[in-house]
């Protein structure tokens, strides 16, 4: 039952559960949260936050909406065009690219977002709050802020040795 345009090996890692209190007059009733990141490792990924009373189905709800929200990385090799920044709210995640051999030198929620774009080689830093939420989606319009060097020439109307 996959639809036509979605990527056929995609895998997933759950990034954090979160438990959830809620007193109410009744007593206190329990929930969960989950953030999951999904991608093929060629350059798709996509991160999704789910909840619900129980464990897999709050995993299950995160899934389903991050791979919704799959979108393209350009990648270089193994490894990210150029330096780039990635701010969402008050989570700021520096990302730079990294010679063959690097690995992944990330935190585990940025780990988790590189591991599954397909990308190899890279240094990152994690500046501000470390919320993973936020550091998930900082990093994930840090690397759709991407620009390849064929979108460069386009925009500047120039050829780029």
């Amino acid at each position: 039952m996959a639809r036509s345009d979605e990527p056929v090996n995609i895998e997933e890692t759950v990034v954090k559960i979160n438990r959830c209190t809620t007193v109410t007059k009744g007593g206190k009733s329990m929930s969960f949260s989950a953030i999951v990141v999904v991608g093929d490792k060629k350059g798709s990924v996509g991160i999704g936050f789910g909840k619900a009373r129980e464990v897999p189905n709050a995993v299950n709800k995160a899934v389903k909406e991050a791979k919704k929200q799959m979108v393209k990385i350009p990648l270089k090799v193994d490894t990210i065009h150029h330096t780039v920044w990635g701010r969402y709210k008050a989570a700021n995640v520096f990302m730079k690219p990294a010679s063959p051999g690097t690995g992944i030198k990330a935190g585990a929620s940025v780990r988790a977002v590189l591991e599954l774009a397909g990308i190899k080689n890279i240094l990152t830093k994690c500046y501000g709050r470390r919320n993973p939420l936020n550091v998930v989606k900082a990093t994930l319009l840090g690397l759709q802020s991407l620009r390849t060097t064929e979108d460069v020439e386009l925009l500047r109307g120039v050829k780029i040795e």
